[in-house]
């Protein structure tokens, strides 16, 4: 983890896990688009520039840090700027918290899923955006119980998947919650395996939303 950190300790710079989640991006992602844990913002400029059936592109994240960093790259990509509005939103915000229901056709997360045991985690900004918790599913397995409320019918959920993180763990949580997967682009390193997995789901299974 400490390796992934890099000389920037407030926030996280794109890496191969964000390669592929573009990647799945500008294959998969259509209509409105949120992107949530944006970082620097480099996914959803991605999503703007190639993903051609993408419309409309929100990016998120709980972090000031972050979301002043997507801003700059926003207003950066319109090129002079001058009275010309940035090419994406920026909200803070808890995973989909803020976000009306049904609101997105595409949802994507690249979410911290490094496994971290609670003694060795750093209190700052960068550790928040690497570590998953103890399972790695900290954040991965609330966003899978809160994310159909704002998909919109017919939407996809292109999430990131770590072999650290348990893959079928997660795959059997967002069955649980109404969802069918497939992978959309895969990368295999020394130390693991990154999946980009489609999640989708027929209007009639929204009764599987979180706290129902």
């Amino acid at each position: 983890m400490a390796e992934r950190r890099g000389v920037d300790t407030k926030v996280y710079q794109p890496a191969e896990d964000s390669g592929l989640l573009a990647s799945a991006v500008v294959d998969r992602g259509r209509g409105r688009l949120l992107e949530v844990g944006t970082g620097s913002g480099w996914v959803a400029e991605r999503a703007v520039r190639d993903a051609e059936e993408v419309t409309e592109v929100v990016a998120s994240d709980l972090s000031p840090h972050a979301c002043h960093e997507a801003r700059l790259r926003s207003v950066a990509a319109t090129g002079d700027g001058t009275n010309v509005p940035p090419v994406f939103d920026v909200v803070r915000a808890d995973l989909v918290d803020p976000f009306a229901d049904d609101a997105f056709d595409t949802v994507a997360f690249n979410p911290p899923y490094l496994p971290t045991d609670p003694e060795n985690e750093w209190d700052d900004w960068m550790e928040q955006a690497l570590s998953g918790g103890e399972t790695g599913r900290e954040l991965v397995d609330p966003f899978i119980d809160s994310v159909g409320r704002v998909l919109a019918p017919g939407g996809v959920v292109l999430l990131l998947v770590s072999s650290l993180t348990g893959y079928e763990a997660v795959l059997d949580r967002a069955e649980s919650r109404g969802f069918t997967h497939e992978v959309v682009v895969e990368e295999s390193y020394p130390f693991e395996t990154l999946s980009v997995v489609a999640l989708t789901r027929e209007g009639a299974e929204r009764a599987a939303d979180a706290g129902k």
